[in-house]
């Protein structure tokens, strides 16, 4: 059976990639902050046995892909991705859905990827699935290309700084000098895991403020929790990271110690910034990609327009990116 479909706009339309075998594609389905619930896997495994050909791909922006989908069931399976939808997108993010059995309206803001945070890591100074149901909003339906990623902490287990914006959780760490016995568990774990900020003076723990990512790895190993995380959550920004064939890159500091009222509007300005620049036209670039012909200073004043900055947030005033020109093949050569 010969059907004339046009695969980019099915999967700029309904997260639908082409396939090397004719006539089939690979759906795939949004799992904001890669956690859902486990009833939902029997409705991913009918797909891909009923209409896909039995595989699942786990794909590395934490959602589950289902190939082998033949061109004339797509409409059937649009209609029977309804209840990750219904769920996930309506229910869960808040998304309003006008047809939830119509299949996904967009593939523009990818799938937000997220670390489990500290619902489950100790580690985590924030509940990174919660924050990016709470983002998706943002992202989708939203025809502009945005990758989005979000990480616990620091230590960026989820890649953050291979994103277009990625958000990393950070905490201001209060200290209680009474508690501390100058053991320097925290020296040594500062140094060990983090940038090396504390040191033991006069029997006790001493940091450096400057140098403190606000990482957590202090209370972690304080013994008498002289260290404590302040409650008031906070985030850093990395901006413009990236894969891909043309100067991949990782992500330089934008924002740091910021709230989530401040990313909310961020991410809003961000977009508007994204649809001025292509003149309306949802093209697929990298957001480094538009910076670079925005200017950064440009693209600064745009995306913090009508911001307001939480009293402990911090701003890059420029930003410098070191390209890898591995195209070029500038240091390898031939062994003789």
């Amino acid at each position: 059976m010969s059907l004339d479909i046009d695969i980019i706009k099915a999967r700029a339309k309904n997260e639908y990639r082409l396939s090397k075998v004719r006539g089939e594609a690979m759906i795939s389905v949004r799992i904001p902050g890669g956690i859902m619930p486990a009833h939902l896997l029997a409705v991913a495994q009918q797909i891909a046995e009923q209409y896909g050909n039995g595989l699942i791909h786990l794909t590395t922006r934490q959602k589950l892909a289902m190939p082998g989908i033949k061109y004339q069931d797509m409409d059937k399976v649009n209609a029977a991705l309804e209840p990750f939808i219904k769920e996930i997108e309506v229910e869960t993010c808040g998304i309003e859905v006008a047809d939830t059995t119509a299949g996904y309206q967009s593939i523009g803001g990818r799938n937000i990827v997220a670390c489990q945070g500290n619902t489950i890591c100790q580690k985590g100074n924030i509940d990174c699935t919660g924050l990016a149901q709470r983002m998706e909003k943002h992202l989708y339906p939203n025809p502009y290309h945005l990758k989005m990623v979000i990480a616990g902490c620091p230590n960026d287990c989820a890649k953050a700084n291979m994103a277009d914006f990625g958000i990393l959780g950070i905490a201001k760490i209060n200290f209680n000098a009474e508690r501390c016995i100058g053991c320097g568990a925290c020296v040594k774990a500062c140094s060990h895991h983090a940038v090396d900020c504390l040191a033991i003076k006069h029997g006790k723990a001493v940091k450096e403020e400057s140098k403190c990512i606000g990482c957590g790895e202090c209370v972690l190993a304080c013994p008498t929790m002289a260290w404590q995380r302040d409650p008031k959550q906070l985030y850093m920004v990395k901006l413009g990271g990236r894969t891909s064939k043309k100067t991949p890159r990782t992500g330089k500091l934008f924002l740091n110690w910021v709230t989530e009222e401040v990313l909310h509007a961020v991410i809003k300005n961000l977009f508007e910034f994204e649809a001025e620049m292509l003149d309306g036209k949802p093209i697929y670039l990298h957001m480094g990609h538009l910076i670079d012909r925005a200017g950064y200073h440009k693209f600064k004043e745009r995306v913090l327009r009508g911001v307001t900055l939480n009293p402990e947030a911090m701003v890059a005033d420029r930003i410098f990116w070191a390209e890898d020109q591995y195209v070029a093949n500038m240091h390898v050569k031939a062994v003789q």
